[in-house]
C-alpha cells in the first residue's frame, strides 16, 4: 500500500514520576510475566527464550480489547539497557512489526521519571485495518487510538508502581 492514511509512525508517549528507585522499576518493566497484572489490555506474557534480558530475546503477549478481539503476538526485545532502556518490537503474522514499544528510565534518587512511547509500524493491526475501512475517518480514529494507549500506559506504570511499592513497603527490591 502506498498510502498507509498516517497509521506508520503514528506514535504517542507519556511521562510518569514514580516514588521508586531506578531499579525497582527496572525489575517491573522487564516482568513481561506480571503485565497482565497491571495492563488494561495486555492480559498475559511470558519469556520464549532463556537468554535474559537483551536485545533479541522473544516473549508472547497476549491482549484482550474493550470489544472482545484478543490478539497473540511476538516481541522481539530491540535495546536492553540496564536501569536506562527497554524496548521491542511487536511481530503479528508479518516479517515487519506492527508497533514498537519503548521505555527510558531516569533515575532521580528514589525517585524514577518513567518515559513510555509507542510508535505504530508498517504491519497490519487492528487500527491499520479500521483506519483503511473508514479512510474518511482516518485522523480520528489514530488520534482515538493514540489517546487510549495513552491512557493504558498511564495505567500500567501507575499500577506497576503501587504493586511494586506494596511488595515489600518501601519499593526497594
Amino acid at each position: 500500500m502506498t498510502d498507509d492514511l498516517g497509521v506508520t509512525g503514528a506514535t504517542t508517549g507519556v511521562e510518569v514520576l514514580v516514588q521508586l528507585p531506578v531499579h525497582a522499576v527496572w525489575t517491573g518493566i522487564t516482568a513481561i510475566d506480571r503485565y497482565g497484572e497491571w495492563s488494561p489490555e495486555c492480559y498475559y506474557g511470558a519469556w520464549l527464550d532463556d537468554r535474559g534480558i537483551v536485545a533479541g530475546a522473544r516473549f508472547e503477549a497476549r491482549n484482550r480489547f474493550a470489544d472482545g478481539f484478543e490478539t497473540y503476538v511476538i516481541c522481539v526485545v530491540t535495546a536492553a539497557e540496564e536501569l536506562k532502556r527497554f524496548a521491542w518490537d511487536v511481530y503479528g503474522d508479518e516479517p515487519v512489526p506492527l508497533a514498537h514499544w519503548e521505555y527510558e528510565l531516569e533515575a532521580r534518587g528514589n525517585e524514577t521519571l518513567v518515559r513510555q512511547t509507542f510508535t505504530h509500524g508498517p504491519g497490519i493491526s487492528g487500527l491499520r485495518l479500521g483506519v483503511e475501512s473508514e479512510p474518511a475517518q482516518a485522523a480520528e480514529t489514530i488520534q482515538g487510538r493514540l489517546d487510549e494507549l495513552a491512557a493504558n500506559m498511564r495505567h500500567t506504570i501507575t499500577a506497576m508502581a503501587t504493586a511494586l511499592v506494596h511488595a515489600d513497603g518501601a519499593g526497594r527490591q
